[in-house]
């Protein structure tokens, strides 16, 4: 082979070994079939009916031309092979084509107030692409595949059309968008939009309900996530904003859905303890470590940080530094546990979390003019209860996405008119109500604001008691427990009404409901007050009958009431038989719960004594549990296993020395209890 037909081989791009496997002309014949294929793929396509309807429809028209002559050469095909100059050609129209096709279909899906503010980066995409196809048609070897005199012309028709300059037919497009951005800019002035011309901006989107805004809302969501230009999210974020007022103002209050529930979705399941945030109990999405070691997520933990904080929530730990380190392992497997279980990982209700809620200055200004909208509509004393429902959902959604939601809402008012709610007899409205006030607390300032505005925590109690439903019930507790993280509230939310509520729920509730109640207790087993009112309540009794399918939340409590109980809290762990209960959670429970187990027990033993000791030492299989914790656990976890054997040997010692005649249980005898000594402890 020459040199020189291998460099003119070079630029044909069949493969070789295919040219020595086929006859001359097969690949050409399928090359003209996938550039028919693609041609018409084009040519069947519809103009876009929103906004660049003519420069799509130019496009579309050429692409159809184009498929006129590839027809007539796929009906007729030439007999010799192509020259590499045609199929150079050919198989460059067959990727410009796709890339139409690929363009056009982007811009007919997805927001389309983004595609509005995306319009010159389109129109640039759409021109450039029509001037590669003017590159490859003046090569179109109109000769070599011997076409008629009339599709020669309209090669030549096609050629001129792709090389003129475009028309100014996207002009009313540009007006509209230039009013979107003066509209922006108003904002960010704190004008307030214009309501007719509002209207003309979304009837031209042809964004004309309630329901169409918030798909709206939803795709701009996505295309926040879909950025890595930080710039460019802002932009979508400010667009955000501005969606969602005007949904407000134009259409009114959506339509609550049927028996909403925070992460929805999710909550069908036993969510594992280790993928929910400790602060919102809402499973992570983006999973970030703080410097002490506990796993938040990211949007939880920035709020706690940007409210002034400089501990960590869960240990209280001052924070050596305020950097977050993503936990990309923890991120895989709750991925890959939605994925196992067909749970959405961003559920429809949870919008976009980002950082942009107090820097984007016109999305932070649309959203006071949001909340204020709804707060004055919800002042009105003609409200209906359905319409005050849709309301409150409003604000419901509103209150989700970001802190800087939450203190608008707050801002403006929200919760005196909430608190009215509270006590609805429409179940929809009450669970509404109290998930607001629910996401409200997540914000630091928040929480100030409804533990001193009349009404607020006293409403969220009843409905604690008394609410219409489980999901109305479970919020609530669910916002004690986001109201107790401040140490200055725990005492205020540990009254006696706040703690029988807590373990009737916790008793009756469904899945759901226990853990939320749980995890309120177990904030609130913090002083020896709260422990005794817990202790009156039966919550010993309610440990015993949860730890089986709540391990980690029954174990968390039991450990603050052993620890703040005294005698009394040993002497019902001992009556309960917790003992056993403990050690089976650390042969099977979940690395966290192991650890809490093993800690508590260390406690029970050496507050309750020989007695508490012996408990222990007769459960069978014992030190093998301590061993495998000490082996496998965290570290914590393998240093309270080795306390819980030196205790165990410090008690048979004891035993022998003082020759006790103890007796264990009918089945126990001294010789079983010396069996369990004959351990090497560790260095």
């Amino acid at each position: 082979m020459s040199v020189k037909h291998v460099a003119s081989r070079g630029r044909n791009r069949r493969p070789v070994l295919g040219q020595q496997e086929s006859p001359p002309n097969v690949y050409d014949r399928r090359l003209l079939k996938s550039l028919f294929d693609h041609s018409e793929a084009v040519a069947s396509m519809e103009p876009m009916s929103i906004l660049l309807t003519k420069t799509s429809a130019s496009v579309i028209r050429k692409a159809m031309l184009i498929s006129v002559v590839v027809e007539e050469l796929v009906r007729d095909p030439p007999v010799k092979p192509f020259s590499s100059c045609a199929i150079l050609c050919f198989e460059e129209l067959c990727v410009v084509l796709q890339r139409i096709r690929a363009l056009i279909e982007d811009c007919a899906t997805g927001s389309r107030m983004w595609r509005l503010y995306q319009i010159p980066l389109i129109l640039d995409s759409f021109h450039q692409l029509v001037g590669e196809l003017a590159m490859v048609l003046d090569i179109f070897p109109v000769d070599e595949v011997n076409l008629n005199q009339d599709l020669g012309e309209l090669v030549n028709l096609i050629r001129k059309q792709c090389s003129e300059k475009p028309v100014n037919g996207w002009n009313s497009d540009d007006d509209l968008r230039n009013e979107v951005l003066r509209m922006l800019e108003n904002i960010k002035r704190k004008i307030v939009p214009d309501h007719s011309k509002l209207s003309e901006i979304f009837t031209r989107l042809k964004l004309t309900d309630s329901a169409s805004c918030s798909s709206e809302i939803q795709n701009l969501e996505n295309e926040v996530r879909s950025q890595d230009d930080e710039s460019k999210a802002e932009e979508a974020i400010a667009l955000i904003g501005l969606v969602r007022y005007s949904k407000c103002v134009l259409y009114g209050a959506s339509t609550p859905r049927i028996a909403p529930r925070r992460q929805k979705s999710a909550s069908e399941f036993n969510i594992p303890a280790d993928f929910r945030c400790p602060v919102t109990l809402d499973l992570m999405t983006d999973p970030v470590t703080v410097s002490t070691g506990q796993t938040y997520d990211r949007s939880s933990i920035s709020t706690w940080i940007e409210s002034g904080h400089a501990t960590c929530p869960k240990t209280g730990q001052p924070l050596a530094h305020k950097h977050l380190i993503p936990n990309l392992a923890l991120k895989n497997l709750i991925a890959l546990w939605c994925r196992d279980h067909g749970i959405p990982l961003d559920s429809s209700e949870s919008n976009v979390r980002h950082n942009g809620g107090h820097s984007n200055k016109a999305s932070l200004e649309a959203t006071k003019m949001t909340a204020s909208f709804l707060v004055s509509q919800l002042t009105a004393a003609s409200q209906s209860p359905e319409a005050t429902d849709r309301l409150v959902y409003e604000l419901r959604v509103l209150s989700k996405t970001d802190s800087g939601s939450r203190a608008c809402i707050a801002e403006a008012g929200a919760l005196p008119l909430l608190v009215k709610c509270l006590d609805s007899e429409h179940p929809s409205l009450q669970i509404n109500a109290v998930t607001t006030i629910l996401n409200l607390s997540i914000l630091e300032a928040n929480k100030t604001r409804i533990m001193e505005t009349d009404g607020v925590l006293t409403g969220v109690i009843e409905v604690l008691r008394s609410g219409s439903t489980w999901d109305a019930k479970g919020n609530a507790a669910a916002t004690i427990f986001s109201l107790s993280w401040p140490q200055a509230y725990r005492k205020k939310l540990g009254r006696t009404r706040i703690i029988r509520s807590l373990v009737d729920l916790a008793n009756m509730g469904p899945t759901g409901a226990k853990r939320d109640a749980l995890t309120a207790i177990s904030n609130l087993a913090c002083n020896k007050e709260t422990v005794a009112k817990l202790m009156d309540a039966g919550i010993i009794d309610l440990i015993s009958d949860l730890i089986d399918t709540l391990a980690e939340e029954a174990v968390s409590i039991l450990e603050g009431v052993v620890k703040r109980g005294g005698l009394p809290a040993i002497s019902a762990v001992h009556e309960c038989k917790m003992v056993e209960k403990l050690i089976k959670v650390m042969r099977y429970g979940t690395d966290k719960a192991k650890e809490t187990a093993a800690a508590t027990l260390v406690n029970i033993c050496r507050k309750g004594g020989l007695e508490m000791a012996a408990q222990m030492a007769e459960v069978a299989g014992v030190e093998r549990v301590l061993w495998e914790v000490m082996g496998a656990g965290s570290g914590r976890a393998r240093r309270k296993a080795a306390s819980l054997l030196r205790i165990l040997r410090k008690f048979a010692s004891e035993m022998v020395v003082n020759n006790l005649n103890v007796s264990f249980g009918e089945s126990t005898t001294l010789s079983n209890v010396l069996a369990t000594t004959r351990i090497v402890m560790p260095a």
